[in-house]
């Protein structure tokens, strides 16, 4: 399994990307503004993104504090997931998007969440979905495995090290938890998600994001047509089964009683 500082290289990859493809940016906002609207109204706390690569978010969310497992001048903070700096009850909001599917044992990240959040905070994924239409563009044209059917790992095994993490990927994470896991009793759930509620799940065919090949692939798409192609998913969006390729969740640890 690759090291860790893979997710660095495509950071700096991602980034000569972003500057030449102005059709991906617009799209980019588009799911930055979707996330903005996600969060409560009036919250009272810090804002965080986890992984934020390129630091983007800001163009919508100036206030938000943006960080990752790496130093790079255009970001904010050092932070991982398995160990935040926060102090407990000090953040409103977690940001994740596209980071999600990159956690090998999200249980624990989700206890680090739930201490730091403040009652009533949320957290926010922005991932991969597995519409027809996702699981084919991300199976057959994306470097990282779906992970579907492979068993995911809630708890960190004895003598784990967050600062020594392997680069992990299973794009259809988000779409397990979303449409399969957080819809069982709690009972039924891995224990990590037994105090947390699915509050929404939005889907989007993003087709425009397709078609402008991402960081990594061909731009399909001339930046004129971007409002077009989006008005069009608009219509598509009601049937996510066949159409999504990317979604929107929102968690919400459950109030200790």
């Amino acid at each position: 399994m690759p090291d860790i500082s893979q997710h660095n290289l495509e950071i700096h990859a991602n980034r000569a990307a972003w500057e030449r493809k102005p059709a991906l940016r617009r799209i980019y906002r588009r799911f930055y503004q979707e996330i903005a609207a996600a969060l409560p109204d009036g919250s009272r706390g810090l804002t965080v993104e986890l992984g934020s690569g390129m630091g983007n978010i800001k163009e919508v969310l100036p206030a938000c504090i943006t960080s990752d497992l790496f130093q790079n001048p255009w970001l904010d903070r050092i932070e991982n997931a398995y160990a935040l700096s926060f102090a407990d009850q000090s953040v409103a909001n977690l940001i994740l998007f596209d980071v999600w599917h990159h956690l090998q044992y999200p249980g624990a990240a989700l206890r680090e969440f739930r201490r730091v959040l403040v009652p009533g905070g949320v957290v926010v994924l922005l991932e991969p979905a597995m519409g027809w239409l996702g699981r084919f563009a991300y199976g057959s044209f994306h470097h990282e495995a779906l992970g579907l059917e492979k068993e995911i790992a809630w708890e960190v095994p004895q003598n784990f090290d967050p600062s020594r993490q392997t680069y992990y990927a299973a794009q259809g994470n988000g779409w397990r938890l979303a449409r399969k896991i957080m819809t069982l009793p709690p009972a039924e759930r891995p224990t990590a998600l037994t105090d947390w509620e699915l509050m929404r799940v939005k889907y989007f065919p993003s087709i425009s994001y397709l078609l402008s090949g991402g960081f990594r692939g061909p731009l399909l798409l001339p930046n004129f047509a971007v409002p077009i192609v989006q008005a069009a998913e608009k219509l598509l969006a009601p049937f996510p089964m066949l159409t999504a390729a990317r979604m929107l969740v929102v968690l919400r640890p459950r109030e200790k009683t």
